[in-house]
């Protein structure tokens, strides 16, 4: 599976499985499924219902609208994905990593018109191809890719367990942690079992240290550090949650 190193905006590199041509065609195929369906439960309730000119134009109406819309509203209410991203487990992300801007899912979808409206789809299929990153003509302008939100290493191999009720955590200051930084002190340590980088494991361990003001324990390595930040984290989120 082709991979790209993605620099965040903590300067720390992370390794990402992109998205093949195989899954993007597959969800494409779901996505338009959808709306197959859809169409011909439009048309079996136009006639059995006998609906008016009127009708049909305004049900036509909506239906255009939803198909033409669908992409953009899909992504960018459901973190980059459509349904059938979301069945094919990828998603759009900024090239930082990052989820993108409105902007950039405006772009990505604007350029629909030339990766599938003019050429059917043939311009977007031959563009990904031979670009580097998989990308279609609206991934480029965007500055977006796609990736699979599934790794190759489960959660399981990475010596994390859930916080358990009599959990006594190690650091108060994990609860100051976004979730967008606790995914990334997931992805760095799923990059660490999966290359043996321990660059990256320093490298987050040190900026997590500056910005929550923590000292770890002499014997508590920086790979330690940050599962046992991470365990904490869950640890007072089901403590917020339960009051």
């Amino acid at each position: 599976m082709q991979t790209v190193r993605i620099t965040t905006s903590q300067n720390i590199d992370i390794d990402y499985e992109l998205a093949g041509l195989g899954e993007r065609m597959v969800a494409s195929i779901i996505d338009f499924g959808i709306f197959f369906l859809l169409y011909l439960l439009f048309i079996i309730t136009g006639v059995s219902i006998g609906s008016n000119g009127t009708g049909v134009l305004i049900g036509a109406i909506i239906y255009g609208v939803c198909y033409v819309f669908y992409d953009l509203v899909c992504e960018f209410a459901m973190n980059g994905q459509s349904v059938g991203k979301k069945v094919m487990k990828i998603k759009v992300v900024s090239l930082d990593g990052a989820q993108p801007r409105f902007s950039q899912y405006l772009l990505r979808w604007v350029f629909r018109i030339i990766d599938f409206g003019i050429s059917f789809g043939s311009i977007a299929l031959v563009v990904a191809a031979i670009s580097d990153k998989v990308q279609r003509i609206g991934d480029l302008v965007a500055g977006t890719i796609l990736i699979r939100t599934v790794p190759r290493t489960q959660i399981n191999h990475v010596a994390f367990t859930p916080a358990a009720d009599d959990y006594q955590p190690a650091f108060a200051e994990a609860a100051q942690l976004s979730e967008q930084e606790v995914e990334l002190i997931s992805e760095v340590i799923n990059t660490y079992v999966k290359t043996g980088n321990s660059v990256v494991v320093y490298n987050m361990a040190t900026r997590l240290k500056e910005h929550l003001k923590v000292t770890p324990p002499a014997d508590m390595n920086d790979l330690k550090f940050l599962q046992t930040l991470r365990t904490d984290y869950s640890y007072h989120m089901q403590q917020a949650a339960a009051l």
